[in-house]
């Protein structure tokens, strides 16, 4: 099975971009296969980067002083 461990969402010339990390587990015997993989991707679905750019607001708004 693949395990997301970390999702990460940014703006750059390109549009919405996600980078996303993963590991790979062995279902029978728990034994990781893969770890630390990474992926990139274009956010084109417009409801997904509605939910990003909601999310990118909430930190912005929760900047320190």
């Amino acid at each position: 099975m693949k395990i997301i461990t970390s999702v990460t969402v940014f703006n750059d010339a390109i549009g919405m971009r996600m980078s996303a990390t993963y590991s790979e587990v062995d279902d029978a015997t728990g034994r990781i296969v893969s770890d630390n993989k990474r992926f990139d991707r274009v956010v084109t679905d417009k409801s997904v980067k509605t939910d990003a750019q909601a999310l990118l607001d909430y930190a912005t708004s929760s900047l320190p002083e």
